[in-house]
């Protein structure tokens, strides 16, 4: 069970405070690298890589429309012998994205992508895209908790 306290997520036993996605932006930044859906599959690609990282926001202005991964990519330009340079972003692009909230914890995303098999998911803040967060994301975010728990652990047996 979770409750509130103090403006952070704790665990019902006092545990330390649970990370939200707010903070997890707020360490890896929250720039949200968009391309139009009339855009080619060659030119997310070489955003992507360009950027260093594994999917776009699809865009119509400001009006999030879609996300394109590099799965996206995979399952439906490659195995389908199709022409990235040809193919336009609309056509192969993932239109039923989840979303998630700043204030939402980084455990409760997890959740999301496990169960519904996804790698990315856009954050909504007041009907605007603020940023993305990739299952890498959470995973190093859960890691450097641990990590900070063993110290303390430590810290403690050993005096």
């Amino acid at each position: 069970m979770v409750t509130e306290a103090g403006g952070y997520r704790r665990d019902i036993l006092g545990g330390l405070p649970m990370r939200t996605i707010k903070q997890v932006l707020e360490e890896k930044g929250s720039e949200v690298i968009a391309i139009e859906p009339g855009a080619s599959v060659y030119s997310a690609i070489e955003i992507m890589a360009g950027n260093g990282i594994g999917a776009l926001m699809v865009m119509e202005g400001t009006r999030p429309v879609g996300l394109i991964s590099e799965r996206d990519y995979a399952r439906n330009v490659t195995l389908k012998g199709r022409s990235s340079r040809d193919t336009e972003v609309r056509e192969v692009m993932t239109t039923h994205v989840y979303c998630v909230r700043p204030e939402q914890t980084v455990e409760q995303c997890m959740a999301l992508m496990t169960e519904k098999r996804v790698r990315h998911l856009p954050v909504i803040e007041d009907d605007r895209v603020v940023g993305i967060v990739s299952i890498g994301d959470l995973v190093k975010s859960i890691i450097a908790d641990q990590q900070f728990i063993i110290e303390q652990l430590e810290h403690y047996i050993c005096g």
